[in-house]
């Protein structure tokens, strides 16, 4: 796919301070922004890890009134949305600050957006639906991989439908992103890997995207090397705050990439399943994600090509049909060297199901932009390849 320059782009990313112990500083932001009351939003697991303390401690540092919402799911939930808007406004708040994986982050833009319109947050699926902006949001990521803290994505589950819905607006972008590799040391292997795999799809999927461009190309491409690179080290030695460095500035350079040039089937396939099992993001991703590249390959075959090559494979001589074969081995192997042995199957998918799968795939987002145009049929071929 040629991208010639006369195209006109745009690229949003939040204020983004990058660094070990920035999440200390998350008072100074809310003060920046006139908090009276801040709204803090977490999950149980984050909270016990002592991430929240340590927002806390900021805040009564600097006399900052707040009030905590840390009850957010793993897929955060409509209800869980409209709870925390009605938990800001009888608090008066008036700025919120989200710190966990991409959940309880989730769950903070849900509310910003509940609060601003008063109206359910149901009513905004879509592509720039937002008339009003939210409050001022602060986002301290804990995991290196959703990159929820620098996207123009919200994906919020409806378990009454039990599919999960994408709001997609630079309106939803944070005010404030402080990205801190201390926080990911609270991730179990099983997290890291995850978050991980995520990172690197989404760097994939924004490269080959029909969005992509000069402006995110590099975040994405140099997204893979860091993953690819050091993933596999970090998770074997997890004290090493030097690799959870690198893996965190992949994680938001693959975001900032697919922030602005959207996503490919993977994710479409991916939210589809995750609102159906409520299952872990990343672990839907991972599961589908050499059988996407498969499909996909001959519609990119130049861009996939240097996916190969920044992935470290030896292409030279090879020919398309060998580059996609030796690029979908490597993705098996990169799965399994993290600790990933799932499929579709383990987790009660049936073949009975993927209709059902298939058929709100095609209606999310990120499937507009996947290079390949894909009919339903296509998305459940790939799904019962997953199996």
């Amino acid at each position: 796919m040629s991208h010639t320059l006369s195209q006109l782009r745009k690229f949003v990313s939040p204020e983004i301070i990058f660094g070990a112990g920035c999440r200390h500083n998350v008072a100074n932001y809310a003060s920046t922004f006139g908090a009276r009351k801040v709204l803090v939003v977490s999950d149980p697991g984050v909270v016990a890890a002592g991430w929240v303390a340590d927002v806390e401690a900021s805040l009564q540092a600097q006399n900052i009134d707040y009030c905590l919402y840390t009850d957010v799911s793993p897929n955060p939930r409509v209800e869980e949305v409209m709870l925390g808007a009605e938990i800001y406004r009888a608090n008066a708040c008036n700025v919120i600050v989200a710190i966990g994986g991409g959940s309880p982050m989730d769950c903070a833009k849900g509310i910003g957006i509940a609060v601003a319109h008063g109206r359910s947050i149901l009513e905004f699926e879509g592509v720039d639906t937002i008339r009003v902006p939210s409050p001022p949001l602060i986002l301290i990521p804990t995991t290196a991989g959703t990159s929820a803290d620098v996207s123009q994505f919200v994906i919020i589950s409806n378990q009454q439908e039990r599919m999960k819905f994408s709001i997609v607006s630079k309106a939803v972008v944070p005010d404030v992103s402080l990205i801190d590799p201390e926080t990911t040391l609270s991730m179990d292997p099983f997290l890291s890997a995850c978050t991980g795999i995520d990172a690197l799809v989404h760097a994939i999927e924004a490269f080959v995207s029909t969005g992509s461009g000069p402006l995110t190309d590099t975040h994405a491409l140099e997204a893979m090397r860091l993953i690819n690179g050091n993933l596999v080290q970090m998770i074997a030695t997890p004290n090493d705050i030097a690799l959870r460095e690198k893996i965190m500035l992949g994680s938001m350079q693959a975001g900032l990439a697919f922030s602005n040039a959207i996503l490919g089937a993977v994710h479409a396939m991916s939210h589809s399943l995750g609102g159906f099992l409520d299952l872990p993001h990343g672990m839907c991703n991972a599961a589908l994600v050499e059988h996407v590249v498969a499909f996909n390959y001959s519609a990119a075959p130049e861009r996939f090509s240097m996916v190969a090559q920044t992935l470290g494979i030896d292409v030279r001589g090879l020919n398309h049909n060998q580059i996609r074969q030796r690029l979908v081995e490597h993705l098996v192997t990169f799965k399994k060297s993290v600790g990933f042995h799932e499929t579709l199957k383990l987790h009660g998918v049936s073949s009975s199901d993927i209709p059902f799968l298939s058929r709100h795939a095609m209606e999310d987002p990120c499937i507009l932009t996947n290079p390949r145009e894909s009919s339903q049929r296509d998305v459940e071929v790939v799904y019962g390849e997953a199996l």
